[in-house]
């Protein structure tokens, strides 16, 4: 299972590692372009694993409206790059901001998922239930990926560049930090019904990795991206930083858990051996993405 783990990973980093650099150097002045259709794309796969994990257990969702409203509010998300394409600044009084982007469009997939069901209504029964697991779905998967989307386009290219970078690179490595603690020191049960294999001693072998990833991230890695004299933080926040990525990404991984075991399903799907599905690749990377914005608007990294 490890060596599978370890195989898909190493298949997954290498083109999304090409795909930053070139979304970096290669953005038509417009950071953030290439890699916005990476994340509808995974998106859409999430949403497809999650209206998968309803239908086994018997809730006929209507699947249009759900993968219309998830690309609605990703690509309101992205609406500043529609400036910065014409070659224009995005306006700093446009009423909207850029949070309000996709947030608008998250109301109107709210509007989009009754549509579907006026559109095949027979008789009462299972409407409100439908209804609500429609909306879960588009903005348990829509609404947190478009934090994912603006920490790329926070402030500048460079900034925006590493601030993804840290959630991706401190989320992982903290995920990987209590799989490793967890098997090999752990004894107490963090949430033994939830998740019977993860372990208190996993979680805190989790926020040390955190700890420390954030720690290399912003000594070593920030300076390439934002240059040396910008790449600056206190080490108070650097190690902030990456205990509360780390908190919300765990929390991510119970959340979809708690979905699963509700769903009586060990993955969210099984087409990446040792890494389960989209989602559970996903879960705590949208998670921690609003917290990880949050701190960066805040300014503590």
């Amino acid at each position: 299972m490890l060596r599978w783990r370890l195989l898909f990973a190493a298949i997954i980093i290498a083109p999304l590692v090409g795909l930053v650099y070139a979304d970096f150097h290669y953005n038509f002045g417009a950071p953030g372009i290439l890699l916005m259709p990476l994340g509808l794309v995974a998106g859409l796969l999430a949403a497809g694993e999650v209206l998968d994990m309803l239908k086994g257990k018997g809730h006929d969702i209507v699947a249009w409206p759900v993968y219309a409203g998830i690309t609605l509010i990703l690509v309101a998300a992205s609406a500043p790059l529609g400036w910065q394409l014409m070659g224009a600044e995005y306006p700093p009084d446009c009423p909207l901001g850029k949070l309000g982007w996709p947030l608008a469009a998250a109301a109107l997939s709210v509007g989009l998922v009754f549509v579907g069901e006026m559109m095949r209504y027979k008789e009462p029964g299972g409407v409100i239930v439908n209804v609500a697991l429609g909306m879960f779905a588009t903005l348990y998967i829509g609404l947190l990926l478009t934090f994912v989307a603006e920490l790329r386009l926070f402030d500048s290219n460079e900034r925006g560049m590493a601030a993804i970078v840290s959630l991706l690179f401190i989320t992982k490595l903290s995920d990987t930090g209590a799989y490793f603690v967890g098997k090999s020191l752990g004894r107490h049960k963090l949430a033994p019904r939830l998740s019977p294999g993860k372990t208190i001693e996993g979680a805190i072998g989790g926020i040390a990795a955190a700890c420390l990833a954030s720690w290399v991230f912003f000594q070593f890695i920030a300076p390439r991206i934002v240059g040396a004299e910008t790449a600056t933080a206190p080490l108070w926040g650097v190690l902030l930083y990456g205990a509360i990525i780390a908190v919300a990404g765990m929390l991510g991984d119970l959340s979809e858990s708690l979905i699963k075991r509700d769903m009586e399903r060990k993955d969210s799907s099984s087409w990446l051996p040792g890494l389960g599905g989209v989602l559970d690749i996903l879960d705590s990377i949208l998670a921690a993405a609003p917290a990880a914005y949050v701190c960066w608007a805040a300014g503590i990294v």
